[in-house]
C-alpha cells in the first residue's frame, strides 16, 4: 500500500475534501506508475482521480463505528514520535 495514504476514517475533524482528493491522487499515480500523465492520458487520469475520491468519500461517510474519534494532534504526536525513535 502506498505509504503517504493515511487513514481518514474516524478522525476529530473529519477528513476534508482536499485530504480524500490527495490520497485519491496518491492512488491512481501508485496504479499508473508515474506522477504525471502524459497529455494523451491527462482526462483519464484525472476522471479516476474524481471518481476514486468520490467512492472514498462516500465509503467514509457510510462507515460507522462505536469508538470515539481520534484527535488528529494525538496522531501527529504518535507519528512523530514513532519517526524520532526509528530515525535517530
Amino acid at each position: 500500500m502506498c505509504r503517504k495514504i493515511k487513514t481518514r476514517f474516524n478522525f476529530d475533524p473529519p477528513a476534508t475534501d482536499q485530504e480524500i482528493h490527495d490520497a485519491a491522487l496518491q492512488f491512481v499515480r501508485k496504479l499508473n506508475g508515474t506522477t504525471k500523465p502524459s497529455k494523451r492520458n491527462e482526462a483519464a487520469f484525472e476522471h479516476a482521480i474524481v471518481s476514486i475520491a468520490a467512492c472514498a468519500r462516500e465509503l467514509l461517510n457510510a462507515l460507522e463505528t462505536s469508538h470515539p474519534p481520534h484527535s488528529r494532534e494525538e496522531e501527529a504526536a504518535k507519528a512523530r514520535a514513532k519517526n524520532l525513535s526509528r530515525f535517530a
